[in-house]
């Protein structure tokens, strides 16, 4: 497991709160399973008005994380602003710009994450787009792997991936499967259309419920004996195959 920095989480419920209240952007909630009292359903009905995704745990996972009087919650607070999906798509048409992001499906490694924020920087791309659960932390540790691009790379949260292809679609934006199962190459592709790229978890892939709604799937030639890539590598040379289209 990934060690977390402790400046990248905040435990007790008044001062969660007082955070939220203060505009502080909560990655994840972890509230303890059988706690319910009510400051507790203060703290669930805000996040539940704000669409921040809670996770119950039982304690013992909460202790793993501190020995502190945690008080049944702990949030890890994001070292990013998330930013709106629909406008950023807004502001690339609004430039004159082919919309340009990377989905990312179950990529929950720290340092792909923040390899993956870095070159898609250098590449122009529009933003990144995770899942509210089942994401890299965005903290320290993600800020430093990205060598500081998360401050310049927006960030969208997910809470429907299925349904964020479904309206990134319905926008007229190709979503490209990046998968080793696929039939054609990346070097097949048309990538000067808007397109998002889906990139999958390195232990099994994009999951299936999120490919056959693709428009299309992609793989990178593999001819060694080893037939997969670091998932963070493969999205930087599929992300520059994207730039490589759109500068002839």
């Amino acid at each position: 497991m990934q060690s977390k920095s402790s400046s990248d989480f905040i435990y007790g419920t008044r001062a969660i709160i007082e955070a939220i209240e203060s505009g502080k952007e909560v990655d994840k909630l972890f509230v303890q399973k059988d706690v319910k009292n009510e400051l507790s359903s203060e703290l669930l009905k805000l996040c539940r008005d704000l669409s921040i995704p809670v996770q119950r745990v039982p304690i013992e996972k909460l202790n793993r994380i501190t020995r502190k009087n945690h008080q049944g919650a702990i949030a890890y607070i994001s070292s990013v602003v998330f930013a709106s999906l629909e406008n950023l798509i807004s502001e690339a048409y609004q430039k004159g710009e082919t919309p340009f992001f990377i989905m990312l499906d179950r990529i929950t490694d720290v340092r792909n994450f923040g390899a993956i924020a870095r070159t898609a920087e250098c590449a122009g791309v529009h933003g990144i787009i995770v899942p509210s659960r089942g994401a890299a932390q965005i903290g320290s540790d993600a800020m430093k792997t990205s060598a500081g691009a998360l401050n310049h790379m927006p960030v969208c949260r997910a809470e429907n991936l299925k349904l964020t292809i479904k309206n990134l679609r319905e926008n007229g934006i190709q979503v490209i499967a990046c998968s080793e199962k696929a039939t054609d190459t990346i070097y097949q592709m048309d990538f000067s259309v808007p397109v998002v790229l889906l990139m999958g978890s390195e232990e099994d892939g994009i999951s299936a419920e999120y490919l056959k709604l693709c428009d299309d799937q992609a793989k990178l030639p593999i001819t060694g004996k080893i037939q997969s890539l670091n998932v963070s590598v493969a999205t930087g040379i599929i992300t520059y195959e994207v730039v490589r289209q759109r500068s002839k």
